[in-house]
């Protein structure tokens, strides 16, 4: 054997008897991370109402914004404080299947102080716009939890960043008309995955706009409501196309065919 070989012929031996190591990965599962909890709505009624008892702070969350056809519709849902009983193991809506959704309905509302849901139409979205809307929503939701409670919630906490029920206070697109009106709220951004009131609201606020989605997909079964829930599928864009905008799209959106013309809904009425 030359002496190339040779060399060529170690160091293949060489790489042969090496042993690389590395990392060794277990089997072991990310632990869960942490429910929702209190925290932040009892250090707000600490710092609103310090020292009373049968303090109320809400939660509130939307579905709907992006959707082509139905409704916008917000959850509010309220703690009492200092809590009683047990916090269902409530998450972001989104993280849950359908059924463990529903699941969590019933509970949600034997846990909390109240639990309301406030809509919009599509033709109020049209109108007034998607955020206004939401504020017509929410303000609508607001309303009936303080109609079930002995005193309006001390404070409210809103998912995300745009605080869109300012167009219900005054000065607000949506702003006239009687009953209450929800206050500046504390912005927390995926306030759903820290805060059990807003967890408990975006639950019921889905659930309950699916059920509406469902019962008028019965009505207009080409659009494939029953799965889409009125959001841009595939599917329900080549519907629109094929046979046209239902009363329950928005119409203002782009769809995909001919505007028609906007109609003025009376707001309070």
């Amino acid at each position: 054997m030359t002496p190339a070989r040779t060399t060529r012929a170690r160091a293949a031996a060489g790489r042969a008897g090496t042993v690389r190591t590395g990392t060794v990965r277990t089997g072991t599962a990310r632990p869960a991370p942490p429910r929702p909890g209190l925290d932040l709505e009892r250090s707000l009624a600490e710092a609103r109402a310090p020292g009373e008892q049968d303090v109320f702070v809400a939660g509130m969350d939307e579905v709907g914004r992006g959707a082509l056809a139905g409704p916008v519709v917000v959850g509010v849902a309220a703690a009492r404080l200092p809590a009683e009983g047990e916090i269902p193991p409530v998450r972001d809506s989104k993280a849950l299947s359908d059924a463990r959704r529903r699941a969590l309905v019933p509970q949600i509302h034997a846990w909390a102080a109240a639990a309301c849901i406030g809509e919009a139409t599509a033709a109020e979205v049209d109108r007034w716009g998607v955020t206004a809307a939401l504020a017509l929503a929410g303000r609508r939701a607001w309303e009936q939890l303080c109609s079930l409670l002995p005193r309006e919630p001390v404070a409210l906490v809103l998912d995300g960043s745009d605080d869109w029920t300012r167009h219900a206070r005054r000065g607000g697109a949506v702003a006239e008309g009687p009953g209450p009106v929800p206050p500046v709220p504390t912005m927390v951004v995926k306030a759903e995955d820290r805060c059990a009131t807003v967890a408990a609201a975006s639950i019921v606020a889905k659930v309950h706009r699916d059920d509406l989605m469902i019962a008028l997909h019965a009505q207009h079964p080409a659009y494939g409501w029953d799965r889409n829930k009125g959001y841009g599928a595939a599917v329900h864009r080549e519907a629109i196309a094929r046979v046209g905008p239902s009363p329950h799209h928005r119409l203002s959106w782009n769809l995909g065919v001919p505007a028609a013309p906007v109609q003025t809904p009376t707001l309070f009425g």
